[in-house]
């Protein structure tokens, strides 16, 4: 009887198994999920998608996020999970047709103006996400899945002699973080970060106090992006070091679909 050269190789294989494949190691993996992020975060504007916002009192409100003329626009479409009522709807739509006409037509500096503001807090809040990279020393924790992905857990530690770009950025010397990273994208699964100790800020006149912390959540839209699912941030601060101040924020994101070009001209 012939011996299948298939079944050989089988037997050989199990027997005789290749090299493992090296995990990348931890510089390697920080680079390209800050490239992957890099790439999310210039396609966000060319999608639309909806936006829950919860407060503290358990209310909730829903809007369509939109690109409209190269910025955003929120429109409300429910309020605690319950759709508008027919009024509400027509004066939301009234309101989306009346804007959309002052931008279609604004002057290009005023355009320029109002386009300039949006990307300022957009790129305020990608700052905090990549000065992460310089402010932390990054260890590899373990591995592990979540929300169905295969991970690298990352812990952060402030690092030694990192300075801070801005006085937002100066809150990163005092916490401490977590980084959980797809294997084979090496996109952000989640991000956690939480003050373990008072940063002054704006001078003397502020501190972020412990207990201050945020998290994000990523997941996939397409096959090479991931965009936000979840954002959460508890602020806790103590301004002119007498006063305290509270702040929580709570938004959920789903439905991504593609932003018409000619909004966005």
């Amino acid at each position: 009887m012939k011996t299948s050269a298939y079944f050989c190789a089988a037997c050989l294989a199990l027997f005789f198994p290749g090299p493992a494949v090296a995990e990348p190691d931890i510089a390697t993996i920080l680079q390209r999920s800050v490239a992957a992020n890099a790439r999310n975060y210039e396609s966000l504007p060319h999608f639309n998608y909806i936006k829950v916002e919860k407060y503290q009192d358990n209310t909730t409100r829903t809007y369509e996020e939109l690109m409209l003329f190269g910025s955003r626009y929120s429109r409300m479409i429910a309020l605690n999970g319950e759709p508008l009522s027919p009024e509400r709807q027509a004066e939301e739509l009234r309101r989306l047709e009346q804007v959309t006409r002052q931008r279609a037509g604004e002057s290009p500096s005023d355009r320029a103006k109002r386009t300039s503001v949006y990307e300022r807090e957009r790129q305020r809040d990608q700052l905090m996400l990549n000065e992460m990279m310089k402010a932390f020393d990054f260890t590899m924790a373990e591995e592990q899945v979540l929300n169905g992905q295969e991970v690298y857990v990352l812990k952060a530690r402030p690092r030694r002699g990192y300075r801070a770009p801005n006085s937002r950025a100066k809150v990163l010397t005092g916490m401490e973080g977590t980084l959980w990273i797809e294997k084979k994208s090496f996109q952000w699964v989640r991000v956690e970060a939480e003050v373990i100790h008072p940063v002054s800020i704006e001078g003397f006149l502020a501190r972020v106090l412990p207990g201050t912390r945020f998290q994000l959540d990523q997941a996939p839209v397409t096959e090479d992006l991931w965009l936000p699912t979840h954002f959460s941030m508890e602020a806790r601060a103590k301004i002119l070091f007498l006063f305290r101040k509270s702040d929580n924020q709570d938004e959920t994101y789903y439905g991504y679909y593609p932003a018409s070009a000619s909004a966005n001209n």
